[in-house]
Parts: C-alpha cells; structure tokens; sequence
C-alpha cells in the first residue's frame, strides 16, 4: 500500500521549478552578481564557488526550517545571519583543507557568501514559514540554479577568453581530473575581453535575454493553444 500526496508533490514540483527556472536567483532576481561576475572566468572557479554557496543555502535553509517556531521576530534576522556564518565558514574550513589552491584563487568570495542576498532571502522568506523537507528542496533547487548559472557563463568566457573548457579542474577533484581539459581552439590567442569584468557583463545580459526570450515564447504558446470563448456566447438564466 503505497501513501502518496498529491499536495505535497505539486509542492515540490512548484519549488523545483522555481528554482531553477521561474525565480532562478542569478537570471531572474539578479542577486549575488558580485560573486557570479567576479570568478566566473573558467568552469572550475564557477562549480567551486556556486557548490559552496548552494551548500550554505542548502544547510541555513534546514537549520532555519527546524528553529522557525523558537525564534522570536525581534532576533530573527540576526540568527539567521548567525547561522549562515557559521555554515560558510564550514565550508570555507573544508576547501582549505581539500581544495586549497581553489580556495586562494577564489580569494574573498567564499567568506563573502555570508552577505549573499539568495542565502538570507531564502532563510527569511522560505524556509522560516515552511518544513524541513521543502526548507532543503528550496535550498538545493535556489543554489542549483545559481550553481548552474555561474557555470555556463565560466563555461562561454572560458571558452571564448582561452579556447579551452574544463582547463584545471583537478583544483577541485584533485589528480583524477588533470586530464580533463578539452581544448576546443588549438593556439588560440586569449580574447581578454571575455576573460574580464566587461565581459562577465556582456554574457551575463546575453543570458538574461535568452531566458526571456524563451518565456515569452512560451507565454505566447500557451495563448495560442488555450481555449478561446466568444463575448456573449453563454447565456445566464436567473430566477427571482
């Protein structure tokens, strides 16, 4: 006998959605853009640096979640920074130790994530009015899209700025990943514009575009494939 819930499923759906597409935090609330534009020059500043943030989102949400009924309004917000800075600074412990020369490149951005908008936007708006299971979902789905965002914008400077794509990646997953880089442009000579900040800013409005090119796209699909009822062709009996 299987237990399942309609409710709770379209719930989650609805989150997952969000997350990555509806309300993504980098496309379509434009938060954290310090970090997004600053470090991503290469796919592998992108994942370590938007791991690291969907991690803290991920665990604040959780910790928020499971003291939403204890926490009184009037220290609300400075718990939540709390906790927040205690997660980053767990991950920030964890890539000194594994990921060391990741750590330094990426420099003052991994401390940084304590000040993230996406992190303490989710703590105070999501997961401070809802359960623990959604809280996560939230949490993974909002930095997954982040993630995911900052990657395809290091993955196009990287491939535009140096011709190559997924070059040292082996800072991140240690030597199983030395040979991982693919070089798409055999000598290639560096476009420095993509590699960097003007360019960051360029790509990041050309994905911005897309997006809302394909919303409205399926605004008008979905227009043109609903039902259309004529002006006046029902008619209304009343009684009196």
């Amino acid at each position: 006998m299987t237990n399942s819930n309609p409710s709770s499923k379209s719930e989650a759906a609805e989150v997952i959605l969000q997350g990555l597409w509806k309300n993504n935090p980098a496309l379509v609330q434009l938060l954290g853009l310090c970090p997004l534009l600053g470090v991503s020059n290469s796919v592998v500043n992108a994942l370590g640096l938007g791991l690291a943030t969907m991690l803290v989102v991920m665990g604040s949400n959780v910790a928020v979640s499971l003291i939403r009924h204890q926490v009184s309004d009037a220290i609300r917000l400075p718990v939540f920074v709390m906790i927040i800075a205690s997660f980053t600074t767990c991950i920030e412990l964890l890539m000194q130790a594994y990921t060391y020369e990741l750590y330094r490149i990426l420099g003052i951005f991994i401390p940084l994530i304590v000040t993230n908008c996406i992190i303490l936007g989710r703590a105070d708006g999501f997961a401070a009015k809802n359960p623990v299971h959604l809280s996560a979902l939230d949490g993974f789905m909002m930095g997954a899209g982040f993630a995911l965002v900052l990657v395809l914008l290091g993955a196009l400077r990287e491939l535009i700025g140096q011709g190559t794509l997924f070059a040292k990646m082996n800072l991140l997953f240690g030597p199983i990943a030395q040979n991982w880089t693919i070089t798409v442009f055999a000598n290639y000579k560096q476009f420095l514009f993509a590699i960097l900040p003007p360019g960051a800013f360029v790509f990041m409005g050309l994905l911005i575009a897309i997006k809302n090119i394909l919303d409205q796209r399926a605004a008008k699909k979905k227009i043109a494939i609903s039902p259309t009822f004529e002006p006046g062709s029902k008619r209304v009996r009343t009684t009196g």
